[in-house]
């Protein structure tokens, strides 16, 4: 009877490396490869541009490869400890690296039956951090992108969006990143915000500011990056307006369309006011919903009920009700708003809405209360968490403290510490070199 032989692998990216350890597992008897799960991989590394069926269907295609089977862990011992396989083959690069600690684990539940650990020499000139880097500068495709936030809801405890208003801030979202002891910490995706679209181009938030002209700041984004984009639909209009919406985003590769229950002069829901705002009914809320499911083409794209009752002065039960309603229309996501910085009516509906719908995505904007943490609001029960508007935010103190020392020096000297130097922008921006 062969021998069993363990190898993980991501599978996203095959180069002569993965086919070289392959090789060496056959040589010691049956290749078993752990598939590691986009649940698996996701918070160590970004999210495999392949789907783990496609990924499954390139690697049992490869010569000497026995059996794949899903690694749901970035650990390797829960598969080790199910299989108790005779060898675990692996490149010798994992000694100093981040996966030392893995290693490790390895070695002592591999004694636990008398199993051996094999590292070979890792293979001089293949870099898949690099290949995957080179990849996302190649881009994407709206298919790819479109299908991606799905993905990540699936895989991820908490899906966290940034802000963007402009290509700059995309390639900051799309890039910046630090490493955690739990992983590395980035943003998966991007807010389309039409609060700080309009605001980057000096001009109010309102209503009026139609689809095509929101696009040219979208396409901006979508240009320079590979990540899903959420985009801020307002109220989305009339049905007949918002089913040229959907199309619209849908071809493009945005991922998502929120649009909220409110109805009349558009005013910012965090602008303080003591009448109450003018809300949709139900039934106008979810006519325009089912308009929009109707509309769309693909399953990837979804449509996100924002729900304004809470900022509106109305109670949790009532938000709720339109909630349920919306889902029951067609939503594939539900959005909660709240002045209240102590987020206890947040919380309130969040674990109220679980009750009834558990895989039903929530969407929060913590805003207001930015006290909790990404798991804090994860243990209510949301989704996904939305920083609406810190790029534009954070950019224009930035420029007016710039501007108001250039001034007050009368040259740029003083200024030089504020300032990115030309030589980085030339390195961000591909093409300028």
């Amino acid at each position: 009877m062969a021998k069993k032989v363990y190898l993980g692998l991501t599978g996203d990216i095959i180069h002569p490396g993965i086919i070289n350890i392959i090789n060496e597992g056959a040589k010691h008897g049956d290749v078993i490869v752990g598939l590691l799960t986009d649940k698996a991989i996701v918070n160590h590394k970004r999210l495999p541009y392949l789907t783990y069926e496609q990924r499954k269907n390139v690697i049992e295609n490869l010569k000497g490869v026995s059996e794949v089977v899903p690694q749901e862990d970035w650990s390797y011992v829960p598969n080790l400890k199910r299989l108790k396989p005779d060898f675990i083959i692996h490149g010798d690069d994992w000694k100093t690296n981040y996966l030392s600690k893995i290693r490790d684990e390895v070695y002592d539940v591999m004694k636990e039956w008398g199993g051996e650990v094999i590292e070979i020499p890792y293979t001089k000139g293949i870099n898949s951090t690099a290949l995957a880097e080179n990849a996302s500068s190649i881009g994407t495709t709206p298919d790819v992108r479109r299908a991606t936030l799905r993905r990540l809801i699936s895989a991820k405890k908490v899906v966290r969006i940034m802000e963007a208003h402009s290509g700059l801030s995309g390639l900051i979202v799309e890039n910046t990143q630090i490493q955690k002891e739990d992983g590395i910490h980035q943003f998966d995706g991007m807010w389309s915000s039409s609060l700080t679209d309009s605001t980057s181009k000096g001009k109010p938030d309102i209503e009026a500011v139609d689809l095509t002209t929101r696009l040219q700041s979208l396409t901006d984004i979508l240009e320079c990056t590979t990540k899903p984009i959420i985009y801020d639909g307002d109220t989305g209009d009339i049905p007949e307006h918002f089913v040229f919406t959907v199309r619209t985003l849908e071809r493009n590769g945005v991922s998502a369309v929120i649009i909220e229950d409110k109805k009349g002069l558009k005013k910012n829901s965090l602008f303080g006011t003591e009448a109450k705002q003018v809300l949709a009914t139900e039934e106008e809320f979810c006519e325009k919903i089912a308009a929009g499911k109707k509309a769309q083409v693909t399953k990837d794209f979804m449509i996100i009920a924002r729900i304004e009752e809470i900022i509106a002065g109305y109670s949790v039960d009532e938000a709720l009700n339109k909630a349920f309603a919306a889902v029951r229309a067609g939503a594939d996501g539900v959005m909660i708003h709240s002045k209240d910085k102590s987020g206890m009516d947040i919380k309130e509906f969040c674990e109220r809405f679980r009750k009834e719908y558990s895989g039903i995505p929530i969407v929060l904007v913590p805003t207001t209360y930015n006290q909790f943490t990404e798991d804090e609001l994860a243990a209510w029960g949301a989704n996904i968490i939305i920083y609406a508007n810190h790029m534009l935010r954070a950019s224009y103190p930035a420029m007016q403290r710039v501007a108001e020392k250039i001034l007050a020096a009368e040259r740029s000297l003083e200024v030089n510490d504020d300032c990115m130097p030309i030589k980085q922008i030339l390195e961000l921006i591909p093409g300028t070199k």
